[in-house]
């Protein structure tokens, strides 16, 4: 039997050290650490429990028969995280450039089934040339199989991608299909087509990093969520964001201790919103101010910033927050900003976490390339979102709330369940100064004209009028935000809502 024993340690060796240690090496002057590394950052101690270790590929040509090594450049298995079961893949750049085989897609496949039938998370962290070119076709099967499951996973378990290096072609399919994607600093990207295959096409020329580097997709494209320094902090990242989900649709997301007060007021809200309307100020400040132990882990701090998003917790539980963020493009809503906002509220929604809105909004951008770009379309998936959107709804309007785009932040006509609002809130059709010029077309002096927009602002722009028609629930003093956040949240805690039946409905993209 020792002879038995001995071979299997052998096996699990060559298993583990992959590539051998002069690619480990490389990887380590790259900056990335290996896939084995990056688990162990990732999951709590000693909870990794490795599945299909020994796995080879298949194919024969090229001299890939001479050429196996035990995992296929892939390793797979599940552990934990804050003692919760999660399921993962990571791809080993050191074997065959971590690229996609039939056998170790297979592996992916295997650990995706479970993820769903367990109502486990599921966490992808690639590092990859691509598709094995030896293997043609099978490779692109493989990941055709991935995708379809990527797409039945949604919704059901909470899916992240972490890029730890490159991404490129049909591999930056998976990762844009799951609902939250991590990059490092200066060691990933991704990109559909490579800088060299652009310059043939269209003769432009561009580095790996202006393409698809972690700035690029955190900040131009959108394409990704989070932006970390190094593989380490990105495993930290990812063990923060764990902490606000759900394993699955059928749970609620975990509750923490709370020792922060239901009851602390904040006199700085007081004066934290300015008189003058066109006057900027950081909407977060609100937001760190109400969430426990002023934490706020925000997602895409990079894109769209007229947008903020992110978690937070309210005496424990957590919440998504979306707020206008009236410090970038006065709050305004554009095609960017409501693209990213739409899927956070999505994804709250399909995930059981209640939505916390702060409201101060002048409108929709105007502006040609806005309008040939889609305005109306990306603005609707907005409205599609909050409307479809069956968790509590809460709503805070700061400042202004103008037009078409007080409709669409979560108004009660879309179903907010509690709506507050400030004292100072402004709620009408468009500003005074605009709508009086609209009424009198010019007609009135100058003096006529500022006493006619005062006359407007008394009327139109407040919450009384709102508030009067029970389109808002209460005018809430702003020191009392977190306390009166906390009792709706506390009252919605049971809220049942139940959509017409149907396939699925057919949002505007």
């Amino acid at each position: 039997m020792k002879n038995k024993y001995d071979e299997l340690d052998k096996r699990h060796r060559q298993a583990e050290e992959g590539g051998g240690a002069e690619r480990i090496e490389k990887i380590h002057a790259s900056g990335r650490k290996t896939a084995r590394e990056r688990i162990d950052m990732l999951l709590d101690p000693e909870t990794f429990v490795e599945l299909d270790k020994l796995v080879v590929h298949r194919n024969h040509e090229f001299g890939m028969d001479k050429q196996r090594i035990p995992g296929d450049g892939m390793v797979t298995g599940y552990g934990k995280i804050d003692g919760r079961l999660v399921y993962l893949f990571a791809q080993d750049f050191t074997v065959f450039g971590g690229s996609l085989s039939r056998a170790n897609a297979d592996k992916i496949l295997k650990v995706q089934d479970l993820a769903m039938k367990m109502g486990a998370p599921l966490i992808g962290l690639n590092d990859s040339g691509g598709a094995r070119i030896q293997e043609g076709v099978e490779s692109l099967a493989g990941y055709a199989d991935i995708f379809m499951r990527n797409v039945r996973a949604s919704g059901v378990i909470p899916q992240i991608s972490a890029i730890l290096g490159p991404c490129a072609g049909g591999a930056v399919y998976s990762p844009a299909l799951t609902d939250f994607i991590f990059m490092t600093k200066s060691t990933s990207y991704m990109f559909v087509t490579g800088p060299d295959v652009i310059k043939t096409v269209t003769h432009e020329e561009v580095t790996k990093n202006e393409l698809g580097g972690a700035a690029t997709h955190n900040s131009r494209s959108g394409v990704a969520h989070f932006r970390a320094e190094d593989d380490e902090q990105a495993m930290m990242m990812i063990r923060e964001l764990f902490s606000f989900l759900p394993s699955n649709n059928m749970e609620d997301p975990p509750v923490k201790p709370c020792t922060d007060s239901a009851h602390r007021t904040d006199e700085k809200l007081q004066s934290l919103v300015p008189d003058n309307p066109n006057k900027p100020y950081d909407i977060k400040d609100i937001i760190i101010s109400v969430a426990d132990d002023h934490h706020f882990f925000e997602v895409q701090p990079d894109y769209a910033r007229n947008v903020a998003i992110g978690f937070g917790r309210l005496n424990g539980k957590p919440v998504g927050f979306v707020a206008n963020q009236p410090a970038a493009l006065a709050g305004v809503l554009d095609i960017n900003a409501s693209n990213k906002a739409a899927r956070f509220v999505r994804f709250c929604d399909a995930f059981n976490i209640p939505l916390v809105t702060f409201t101060d909004v002048p409108g929709f951008l105007p502006g040609v390339d806005q309008e040939y770009g889609g305005i109306i379309k990306h603005g609707a998936k907005l409205i599609y979102a909050y409307a479809e959107a069956t968790v509590p709804k809460i709503n805070v309007i700061t400042r202004k709330a103008y037009g078409g785009a007080y409709c669409v932040m979560s108004s009660k006509q879309l179903g907010g369940d509690v709506n507050y609002a400030y004292p100072g809130a402004e709620i009408a059709v468009m500003g005074a100064d605009g709508a009086v010029s609209i009424l009198y077309r010019n007609k009135l002096t100058d003096a006529q004209k500022a006493e006619a927009v005062g006359d407007y602002r008394e009327k139109f722009c407040t919450p009384y009028k709102a508030a009067g028609l029970g389109y808002l629930d209460e005018i809430i003093y702003p020191r009392d935000t977190r306390l009166k956040l906390i009792q709706a949240l506390e009252m919605t805690v049971n809220k049942r809502e139940n959509l017409p039946p149907k396939k699925h409905g057919n949002m505007p993209l």
